[in-house]
């Protein structure tokens, strides 16, 4: 059967995301997250994200707000995923806090149900050694914003059966997304290769070799990437990044995955990127306002 109704857990900034593109993609979806003050954020920003979103996509004709939203239900108790067939998980990137989400939706929910991990760097096997149902648990690393972007890395685990995989592919591409199936591993392919990426980067700006705003402007006009890698760093979180280079160099015992001091300094003084107002660079909203710090 295909799945339709969804599950999302943790309703941050990704979560919140992932919520916006599968309501648009006509899924009737809840969505799990302990703490009131974050559902009632996450309801506010997906209502403004929905009613802009033809502006942001470049599609002709806005979308059905009233709709849309009427397919999302917001709660904090993780026993309503009891009849979910889906549930993408968005949790923060921490070992235990995720260890501890799986335990209770593997009790709450049917054995059918197929969990999804949407992590940086933990390893789906891992996660998934933790259910009674290892063989319905598969990785989708999504990127943020969710709904703007038409690739997602899928994880398959261990144990991950064809099942899974075909299930997780096919809702994807109702998406309208391109999913690019890969073997489990610490960071997978895209983190593995980004995050020592931002992490060196910050390295040449902890050791004065350069500016934010020169490394981001040579990745973006030497190279042709959309975004920098710090500015990159400053869309995912400082605090996320550091979190997921810890936990690369944590699994690998590789010295090329040593955090950078500065990544730590940063997130003690709360300079946690776009989402704090101030990172490597300064933000109003999704605008850099201030590159003094840059030059």
């Amino acid at each position: 059967m295909e799945p339709s109704l969804l599950g999302v857990v943790g309703a941050g900034v990704i979560g919140v995301s992932v919520v916006q593109d599968l309501a648009q993609s006509g899924h009737d979806v809840v969505v799990v997250d302990r703490d009131v003050q974050t559902l009632t954020a996450a309801e506010r920003t997906l209502r403004r994200n929905v009613r802009l979103h033809h502006l942001v996509a470049a599609t002709d004709a806005p979308l059905d707000a009233k709709e849309v939203l009427g397919r999302v239900r917001f709660t904090t108790d993780l026993a309503d995923m009891a009849d979910r067939q889906f549930i993408i998980e968005n949790v923060t990137e921490d070992w235990e806090i995720k260890r501890a989400v799986y335990v209770e939706i593997d009790r709450v929910c049917e054995p059918a149900c197929i969990f999804a991990v949407n992590t940086s760097v933990i390893p789906i096997t891992k996660i998934a050694a933790v259910t009674a149902r290892p063989s319905n648990v598969i990785g989708m690393h999504f990127m943020n914003p969710v709904p703007l972007k038409p690739v997602v890395e899928v994880i398959r685990g261990h144990h991950t059966s064809q099942e899974t995989i075909d299930a997780a592919t096919r809702l994807l591409k109702q998406m309208a997304k391109t999913p690019i199936v890969v073997n489990d591993s610490p960071g997978f392919v895209s983190n593995r290769v980004l995050m020592v990426t931002i992490n060196e980067a910050a390295f040449l700006v902890h050791e004065g070799v350069s500016t934010p705003r020169d490394i981001d402007t040579i990745f973006r006009k030497c190279f042709g990437h959309a975004m920098g890698p710090l500015e990159t760093a400053d869309l995912i979180g400082i605090d996320t990044i550091l979190r997921s280079v810890d936990m690369l160099w944590a699994e690998f015992k590789d010295s090329k995955y040593r955090p950078c001091p500065l990544l730590g300094t940063m997130v003690n003084a709360g300079l946690l990127g776009r989402k704090s107002g101030e990172g490597f660079h300064m933000y109003q909203g999704s605008t850099i306002i201030d590159d003094s710090k840059g030059k």
